[in-house]
């Protein structure tokens, strides 16, 4: 042990006795752990590279990775504690069965199975194959993600499969198939390094994706100029160049009016234009009159930093634009990311070193999630389902008559709709809490309860499963190998570090030994999570998301391999269109006319006040994991109300009082956080919560036409203030506060 500079007797003398020194012959650490195992995180697109420490069948720390390319050992405070949900006393171990009168009863996994399929049986010979209904999750690997839609198509044979990805990325989808005939980010990331210009709109990046802002430090060390747009003052706008602090809802009538000053002012690259892209005169028609004065009015912007965006971006020799949910959650989602597009057409930087466009995915395999085949519209390799050719592919791959592959189910949303309307009887649910991440919760509710069985795979007794008849234990993502796809586009190996609990099993047998229950055996028999993947690749040669050039071991010796790539010797992917050649029938990138209307649920005199909803930065989600870890709860303990001091003054809303939200699905009550950092018209909730504390009891059903994604993002209501007053009991209850 080295010398202390002083002598002990000194230093107690000085501090007096009640110090504790150790043994001048040394103490032992903590145990050194069985195994450090490479993998990444379980929270959100990025899929930073993490090292999980395992000692005795159990998860006890982890270590930075600093090898990993995107995020070089840097974690979020998620990152930094996801390990502490692994041991956590909530864990499911049993199968449960609901008992009139006695609640949940733990059973043996033979009784489970036995009751869920022939309730299954029961309800399909009564009313059809797709009176059952599958919900499933994007925080799934890739494997159990392909699994779940071979699942629903060949073992339930029910067309009504879909999952937690509508509430997130399938407008960005929509868009980008439409513009590019393929849904990836164009680049990975360390590309935003060297971008002279770059826009984020409708990304909270620095609470949601932490690791992503150090790309943006990068570029702005490096010279470039950042532009945000949001209703809220993010921390990334406070050190942007140009903050334009827009109303909800008005995206594309900001980016039309950018689009129409770049056309004006000859901001375009008319070569790429001609050769490269179709419909701008079409796309440059629907904008014509969108001058900076209205796009004003319009947005509640001023004109003057309208009009420097537009300069920065039009001038830029290379750029980037980044979206997330902000500008997804409408009923004019896919209009949003096509106006954002149409700019990035313009300036024909993209397919060049530096110069890209992307979505934010926010889920952990949001990505990857949706490419495979548990979309109600979707096959494997990001097929359309409706496709005769796609249908005879993968019903060939599936070994079945392509006659009995369903076709297209309902959105998630509509699942819910359709269980009132009494068209689903049944339900199976995985990695997906409805209760809490669906829009109009009390509705949601409702439909759960109307339900003739439902059966739930969850490793947490999420608030959704509360309503399960049968609940069965499944896995976290460190007790399956697999693969995830990041927001780069980057296909990663999950490792396995821990088996499951005892009594809990692995999400991929538990559905196998379904299949094989329902007569389906023959089509899961699968022996490894390995093996599923190379089922995928087979599944995915030839689709715009094509997997076949990827195995495990190409992952292993690469760190990971972006997609497409489409056979062994190819090197995989990681900037798209450096070819100019296209996924769209003509080989081009495809403008699309944008027309800005407003949002389904506008504001008038009994409800003035737009809600806006998030996420912060210590939770993840619905929450089911993240509320369980206390230091992430410490954190953000519960929801607040965030509201401008202007609006606050007119309501008479002191700081944290009470504060009724209502609006026309009913209400709640939230302490009053006030702060510089929102629009004076604008009031925001972040989303996590369950019950009482839930924003989503207040958003609309109202759904965007292509994409079904719900409304989240704006929401007309009114605010009753209630003369008391809560303690937040965050650690952050003063962020951005005044």
């Amino acid at each position: 042990m080295a010398k202390l500079p002083i002598p002990v007797e000194q230093i107690i003398a000085q501090f007096g006795p009640h110090l504790h020194f150790p043994d001048p012959e040394g103490t032992p650490g903590r145990d050194e752990p069985d195994r450090i195992v490479e993998t990444h995180c379980c929270f959100c697109g990025m899929q930073c590279g993490i090292k999980l420490l395992a000692k005795d069948n159990k998860v006890v720390g982890f270590e930075p990775w600093m090898e990993f390319p995107f995020n070089e050992g840097r974690l979020c405070p998620k990152g930094v504690q996801r390990y502490l949900q692994d041991n956590h006393p909530d864990r499911l171990t049993s199968p449960l069965v609901n008992t009139p009168g006695k609640g949940y009863l733990p059973v043996a996994w033979d009784e489970a199975m036995d009751r869920t399929v022939s309730e299954i049986k029961r309800i399909q010979e009564k009313y059809g194959h797709d009176a059952f209904a599958v919900l499933s999750g994007v925080s799934l690997t890739n494997e159990k993600s392909y699994m779940m839609g071979k699942f629903a198509r060949v073992a339930l044979k029910t067309k009504n499969l879909d999952y937690n990805g509508r509430l997130c990325m399938v407008s960005a989808g929509a868009g980008n198939k439409k513009a590019f005939g393929l849904d990836r980010t164009s680049n990975n990331y360390t590309d935003l390094a060297h971008a002279e210009v770059i826009i984020v709109t409708g990304a909270n990046v620095s609470e949601t994706f932490p690791t992503l802002t150090y790309w943006l430090w990068q570029a702005r060390d490096n010279g470039a100029k950042i532009i945000v747009v949001d209703p809220r003052q993010i921390p990334l706008a406070r050190t942007a160049d140009i903050h334009l602090d827009i109303r909800p809802g008005t995206d594309s009538a900001l980016f039309g009016a950018i689009l129409n000053y770049m056309v004006q002012h000859d901001m375009l690259d008319h070569e790429f234009i001609a050769n490269h892209t179709s419909g701008f005169e079409d796309a440059i028609a629907a904008v014509r009159d969108y001058s900076l004065e209205w796009a004003e009015e319009v947005t509640g912007a001023k004109k003057e930093k309208i009009e420097a965006a537009a300069k920065l971006w039009g001038k830029a020799s290379t750029s980037f634009l980044l979206h997330a949910r902000g500008i997804e959650h409408h009923t004019k989602g896919v209009e949003n990311v096509l106006s954002c597009i149409n700019i990035v057409l313009a300036s024909g930087r993209i397919g060049r070193p530096y110069c890209g466009y992307g979505t934010i995915t926010g889920q952990g395999n949001g990505q990857g999630g949706r490419e495979h085949g548990h979309k109600c519209d979707q096959l494997p390799g990001n097929r359309d389902i409706e496709n005769p050719e796609h249908r005879r592919y993968i019903a060939e791959v599936w070994g079945i008559d392509e006659k009995d592959l369903p076709g297209k189910g309902l959105t998630a949303y509509e699942i819910i709709e359709a269980i009132h309307r009494d068209e689903i009887k049944g339900l199976l649910s995985i990695c997906f809490n409805p209760l809490v991440s669906l829009p109009n919760n009390n509705y949601v509710r409702a439909a759960l309860e109307k339900l003739e069985f439902y059966v739930g795979i969850d490793f947490f007794m999420s608030e959704t499963i509360r309503h399960c008849d049968i609940i069965l234990p499944g896995s976290l993502h460190e007790e399956e190998d697999g693969t995830v796809t990041t927001a780069e586009g980057r296909v990663v190996r999950i490792r396995k570090v821990v088996d499951p609990p005892v009594g809990a099993r692995p999400d991929s047998e538990i559905i196998q030994e379904i299949a094989r229950r329902l007569g389906a055996g023959d089509k899961f028999s699968y022996a490894s999570s390995e093996a599923i993947f190379n089922e995928l690749r087979i599944a995915s040669k030839g689709g715009t998301a094509d997997y076949y050039g990827i195995t495990y071991d190409k992952i292993e010796r690469n760190m990971g391999v972006f997609w497409p790539c489409p056979d062994l010797d190819h090197p995989g992917t990681p900037r798209l269109w450096e070819d100019r050649k296209f996924k769209t029938p003509d080989g081009r990138a495809h403008f699309n006319p944008v027309q800005y209307h407003p949002s389904m649920d506008p504001t008038d005199a009994e409800f003035p006040v737009i809600l806006t909803t998030g996420r912060v930065v210590s939770q993840y989600l619905s929450g089911t994991q993240t509320r369980r870890i206390g230091k992430l709860v410490k954190q953000f303990a519960q929801p607040f109300l965030e509201i401008h001091p202007v609006l606050a003054h007119t309501m008479g809303i002191s700081q944290h009082e009470d504060v009724r939200v209502v609006t026309k699905r009913g209400d709640a009550i939230f302490p009053a956080n006030i702060v510089e950092t929102i629009r004076e018209d604008t009031v925001f909730i972040p989303y996590h919560w369950p019950g009482k504390k839930s924003a989503n009891q207040l958003t609309s059903g109202f759904l965007d036409p292509i994409s079904k994604i719900p409304e989240f993002k704006v929401s007309a209501c009114r605010l009753e203030p209630l003369g008391t007053q809560s303690y937040i009991g965050n650690d952050a209850r003063d962020y951005q506060s005044i």
